[in-house]
């Protein structure tokens, strides 16, 4: 599988500029783990940190599904790898985890990501609100902030397959 990226249009309207970076930046963090083994996926960073790169798609499943089911229609299903005993779950990996699950996992989140917020304009409230101040989010907010968790957790990808095989890459 070759991941194909490519930037945003650089003239888009708001909306189309929002989904392409976030689009982007879920692509780079594909591109990061392409042409790994699932070994090399679930290679921890340095210890006693348990960060990979399987970890991180994993941990970017749950963020899928947290802001796009739970927040943004209300659909809690719960989490996909942690619980109350380990909220860190994510990033836990054994030999029994595997790269296909973790993607095939990852995909159908943003399939179901992309389906929803289709049903919101920019400025429609979440159905969620926030735990720290009981407001809900706009559907901006929402595209805006996994933008950015994206785009900080592709700087740990960069730094992961690095230290993994030597490869570097924007």
């Amino acid at each position: 599988m070759t991941t194909e990226r490519r930037e945003p249009a650089l003239n888009a309207g708001e909306r189309e500029m929002l989904e392409g970076w976030l689009d982007y930046h879920r692509r780079t963090l594909a591109w990061k783990c392409e042409g790994l083994s699932d070994e090399q996926l679930r290679t921890a960073s340095v210890p006693p940190s348990a960060l990979s790169l399987m970890g991180l798609v994993r941990h970017m499943a749950e963020v899928e599904r947290g802001w796009f089911r739970k927040v943004l229609v209300g659909d809690d299903l719960g989490p996909i790898y942690y619980n109350d005993e380990d909220r860190d779950g994510e990033f836990h990996l054994t030999e029994a985890d595997t790269w296909q699950e973790t993607y095939t996992t990852w995909q159908a989140e943003i399939d179901i990501a992309r389906r929803n917020a289709a049903g919101f304009e920019l400025d429609d409230l979440s159905r969620g609100r926030s735990r720290f101040s009981d407001e809900p989010f706009s559907l901006r907010w929402i595209y805006t902030h996994m933008i950015e968790e994206y785009a900080r957790h592709n700087g740990h990808a960069d730094l992961l397959r690095e230290r993994i095989d030597g490869v570097t890459g924007d």
